[in-house]
């Protein structure tokens, strides 16, 4: 009688866990549905600038070279209005200012900017474009600006860094972390309740061989995922990816670490949920932190100095990072080894705990 082939339960047992993730909602949702949303939303936002919405009351004088400055500033959006509903719009936060014109007796314009106490940066943010723009339509003083200064530009070669570079990598570290924890933590929590595992003891089947296969499952199906988030955020978006497919094959190496690290967070938690109903608050205590925190949606380097200490003690921080320098940087994965070690030495107390905690029945 031939030996027992620990290799074709090894691809029975992939499969049927590929096909598990394949017809499984939740698993989709996290992996690709949910952070594919965000970045549609923050790619077709782009990085437009943002424009001073400026009000201007329909009795100023608007026939003068001040007004037509104004107008054609591309960080200004003027709107014509009555002064009631300017100021009624003012004191709802729709507009940012009012702009009055107005002529005196001596033929001298004057320029009169209303705003909020909390505006005070904009208002004189305005003044310095009205400066600019009387300066520009007076040929002496612009003459006589000349005689005293001279500006010099010089233009250095730079990479553009677009919202998409920033929003991308978090949302993979987002699909990632999620899809590990509380995916792993659900599959084996209801393997054990429904003795699937224990009957994996009557079979020749080694234990090591049940967890290696549901771990390679799920990295095929989140890498597959995470190169497609990728392309998508390349060919619509233009994401940033510096070497291009080399670039893709790093990231996707970082993704299998992370992906591998995060899993043994699941271990722990199917280990000592004592119910389903609890894995989710389980698994929230481990992950929403880090998606406030870690530099998903917005840079660790905003954050209050006290929580930036926080937040440089999470994984997903240090994936994040990682991926962002190999896009954007072309970094190497020598390059982020201080990143990846730190992700190790994550996993490592993960798989430790998970060998106390985990259960077979």
């Amino acid at each position: 009688m031939s030996s027992y082939s620990q290799f074709k339960a090894f691809q029975a047992l992939t499969k049927a866990s590929i096909r598990s993730m394949l017809k499984s909602p939740s698993s989709v949702v996290f992996s690709i549905a949910f952070p594919l949303v965000f970045i549609l939303v923050f790619g077709f936002i782009g990085d437009r600038t943002n424009k001073i919405k400026i009000g201007v009351p329909v009795q100023s004088e608007l026939n003068n070279t001040i007004y037509a400055g104004l107008s054609a500033n591309p960080l200004l959006q003027m709107r014509i209005d009555s002064l009631s509903a300017i100021q009624e719009d003012l004191k709802e936060g729709k507009l940012q200012a009012m702009l009055s014109i107005s002529k005196g007796t001596d033929a001298k314009f004057q320029v009169e900017i209303s705003s909020g106490e909390h505006n005070a940066t904009l208002v004189r943010q305005l003044e310095g474009i009205v400066n600019d723009v009387v300066l520009k339509a007076d040929p002496d003083l612009q003459l006589r600006k000349q005689e005293l200064v001279t500006v010099k530009q010089t233009l250095v070669s730079d990479k553009s860094f677009k919202l998409i570079d920033f929003i991308l990598p978090g949302q993979l570290g987002f699909s990632l972390l999620a899809a590990s924890v509380f995916g792993t933590a659900f599959v084996f929590y209801h393997l054990r309740q429904m003795l699937v595992l224990k009957r994996f003891f009557a079979t020749p089947i080694r234990r090591s061989v049940v967890l290696l296969s549901e771990g390679f499952a799920r990295v095929v199906f989140q890498l597959t995922g995470a190169l497609f988030i990728i392309l998508i955020g390349k060919y619509f978006f233009d994401y940033t990816l510096v070497k291009g497919w080399l670039t893709v094959v790093n990231m996707l190496i970082v993704c299998g670490i992370g992906l591998l690290v995060f899993m043994s967070f699941g271990f722990v938690i199917s280990g000592i949920a004592k119910s389903d109903s609890v894995i989710p608050p389980l698994a929230n205590i481990f992950t929403m932190p880090q998606f406030l925190l870690a530099g998903t949606f917005f840079s660790v380097d905003v954050l209050p100095g006290w929580l930036q200490i926080i937040a440089k003690l999470m994984p997903l921080t240090y994936f994040n990072n990682a991926l962002r320098a190999i896009a954007f940087d072309g970094a190497g994965l020598w390059t982020v080894r201080f990143d990846l070690a730190i992700l190790l030495l994550w996993g490592i107390i993960g798989y430790a705990a998970a060998s106390k905690l985990f259960k077979w029945e």
